[in-house]
C-alpha cells in the first residue's frame, strides 16, 4: 500500500509540472520592460551639476560636475562624476581656502566619501599644490588620503612619495613614505 501511494504522489506531482510552466509563462517583451522600468528607478542622471555643502550653519564646499549619475542599485549606493569633479572649500567668512579637482569622481554617501580618480590636483591659499592619481575626501573626518604616488609643490621645494593625508585647507598635510625632496627657487618651479 505504501508503494503505491507514493507511485501516486509522484505521479500527480510530474502531471502538475507542465501545467504550472504553461500556465505561468510570461511575454519576455513584458519581462523586458518591467526590468528596463526597475532600473530606470535605480538610477537618476543630472547635468551641470552645482552642489553647495554646510554644516553646523556655514557653508564650507562647492561642488560642480558637469554630469552626475546617482546609482541606488549598487552595494553601497553611490553618485559618480564620470565627466569630471570640482570643489572649492570655504572658510568662515566665505574666502577660498582650497580646491581640488580630478577627471573622476564616485560619492558614496553611507560612508561621506568621495572617491578622486585621474588627474587629482589640489590647490591650497598658501600657493602649495598636490598631484596624484586617486585620492579619497572623507567628509566625516575633513581629510584627504591616498596610498598612491604623490608630487607636492610648494613655494621652495618639490616633494615626491607614496601615502599621503591632509586637512581639507591642505595647510597640514603628511606624506607617509618620501622618495626625495627637491629645493627649488620660486622661478624654478615648472608651472603646472
Amino acid at each position: 500500500m505504501r508503494v503505491r501511494s507514493v507511485i501516486y504522489h509522484w505521479w500527480m506531482v510530474l502531471w502538475t509540472i507542465p501545467f504550472f510552466a504553461v500556465s505561468c509563462s510570461n511575454d519576455p517583451k513584458d519581462i523586458k520592460a518591467i526590468a528596463d522600468r526597475f532600473d530606470a528607478m535605480k538610477s537618476n542622471k543630472v547635468d551641470g551639476v552645482r552642489l553647495i555643502w554646510s554644516s553646523e550653519g556655514r557653508t564650507r564646499a562647492e561642488l560642480k560636475a558637469p554630469m552626475m549619475v546617482q546609482n541606488n542599485g549598487a552595494k553601497p549606493p553611490y553618485v559618480e562624476m564620470a565627466k569630471g569633479v570640482f570643489v572649492q572649500f570655504y572658510d568662515d567668512s566665505l574666502k577660498p581656502e582650497s580646491s581640488v579637482s580630478a577627471r573622476y569622481g564616485r560619492y558614496f554617501e553611507t560612508e561621506n566619501n568621495v572617491l578622486l580618480k585621474d588627474s587629482v590636483v589640489i590647490h591650497s591659499k598658501k600657493g602649495e599644490s598636490l598631484m596624484t592619481e586617486e585620492l579619497v575626501w572623507n567628509d566625516k573626518q575633513r581629510k584627504f588620503l591616498t596610498e598612491k604616488f604623490v608630487k607636492i609643490t610648494t613655494p621652495t621645494q618639490i616633494i615626491y612619495g607614496y601615502g599621503m593625508e591632509s586637512n581639507e585647507d591642505f595647510t597640514n598635510y603628511r606624506i607617509k613614505n618620501v622618495k626625495g625632496v627637491i629645493q627649488v627657487k620660486k622661478e624654478e618651479i615648472p608651472a603646472n
